[in-house]
Parts: C-alpha cells; sequence; structure tokens
C-alpha cells in the first residue's frame, strides 16, 4: 500500500508521482477507436505508478486531463499519409506536433490544438508523447482495420517499455 500512495500523491506543486496515458478516440468509428482500446488495454495491465484514461480528443478536456501530470503518453490514431499500420513516436513536449499528423478528428480544438495551445500558455507536461498508428478507415462502424489491429501489440509493448523507464528517472531525463 505505501507503494501505491507514493505513486498518487501529489507534490509541493500539485503535481502528482503518477504517469497519465490518455487513449484518444472514437471506438464506434473504426480505426478512430485505436487510442480508446489501447487505454483499455493498458489499464487492464495494471502498471504500478500509471493512471490510464480514456478521451474522446476535446482540446480542453485533454488540457484539464494533463494539468497536474510531469509526464503524459498520448496514445491516437494517425491519418497523416503514411502506411496503414505505421507507428509513430512524438516528442510532443519538444517538437511541434505538424497541422496534419492527427488529420482526423470531429473536433476543431483537438490534440494537435490542443498540444500547442498549452505549449503557448506554457501548460505542457514536462515529458508529453504521442504514440500513434497510421489509420486506415475511419468510417462509422466498430473495430479495427486489420492494418491496425496487427500493429498494435508493437506499439503496446512500445508504450509499456516507455512506461518502465519513466518510472525510474526523473521527468527531465526523458525526451
Amino acid at each position: 500500500m505505501h507503494f501505491l500512495r507514493d505513486a498518487l500523491c501529489e507534490d509541493h506543486m500539485g503535481v502528482t508521482n503518477s504517469i497519465l496515458v490518455i487513449g484518444v478516440g472514437n471506438e464506434y468509428r473504426s480505426d478512430d477507436g485505436l487510442g480508446i482500446l489501447a487505454a483499455r488495454e493498458l489499464r487492464r495491465r495494471n502498471i504500478p505508478g500509471v493512471v490510464v484514461v480514456e478521451q474522446n480528443g476535446e482540446g480542453a478536456a485533454l488540457m484539464d486531463a494533463w494539468e497536474k501530470y510531469d509526464r503524459v503518453i498520448i496514445v491516437d490514431a494517425l491519418d497523416c499519409g503514411a502506411a496503414s499500420g505505421d507507428v509513430h513516436r512524438l516528442d510532443a513536449a519538444s517538437k511541434r506536433i505538424p497541422a496534419h499528423f492527427v488529420h482526423y478528428s470531429s473536433h476543431a480544438f483537438g490534440v494537435v490544438e490542443a498540444i500547442e495551445m498549452a505549449r503557448q500558455l506554457h501548460r505542457l507536461p514536462h515529458v508529453l508523447l504521442l504514440y500513434g498508428i497510421e489509420g486506415q478507415q475511419f468510417d462509422v462502424g466498430p473495430g479495427l482495420t486489420d492494418a491496425v489491429l496487427k500493429s498494435m501489440p508493437d506499439m503496446l509493448s512500445s508504450i509499456e517499455s516507455e512506461l518502465k523507464r519513466m518510472r525510474t528517472l526523473p521527468p527531465e531525463a526523458h525526451n
């Protein structure tokens, strides 16, 4: 119990020691459900010191979600013109996310806009990583395409390794 309490307690600045994973998407729009399904799988793995939440991608809600965290990973389906199933990892805390990178969104103020707004307002977490898989289909309907399903285990393994590494290093040692 001592470890759980320490992982979830806040420091003097109101920032938790936990790492936040935000799965973004809509499970009823085919590959757009990637972030939600990835979040559920990571939550099932019960990684110590990691808080996992699901979001629909609305920018203000994302900024609110990461407000008390110094280390955040966002998982989302991507539509940036790469081959379907390609896995991407971006360091969003130190580099701008190209506007076309998360092309598909039903929100005018989505993931990329939230990250860039937070950058301007100096409200980015110290560590902010964006993991995603290039989607193939974003039409209405449940289920991921085969290309995304085949890439999901590799992406989840990379995220889990990243989370384990994050837990052993201070936030300023990441990137």
